[in-house]
């Protein structure tokens, strides 16, 4: 299953231990406001970076799974 977009689905799949992987893509932008990327989890998540992707554009593509 692939979830984009849905940073509260997310949360409550982390919370659950659901997920077997998070890949974050980093696009070179800064904006004043807007909602955290992890809202919602209450816990720590040990994450550990598996893999990463550079494009021309400068977005990176970050691979975790969780500890």
């Amino acid at each position: 299953m692939v979830i984009l977009g849905s940073g509260s689905i997310v949360a409550q799949l982390a919370e659950a231990q659901l997920l077997d992987s998070f890949q974050v893509v980093i696009n070179p932008l800064a904006l004043g406001a807007g909602k955290t990327l992890f809202g919602g989890v209450t816990g720590k998540i040990g994450l550990t970076l598996t893999q990463t992707r550079t494009f021309k554009n400068g977005n990176v593509v970050l691979c975790y799974e969780p500890r």
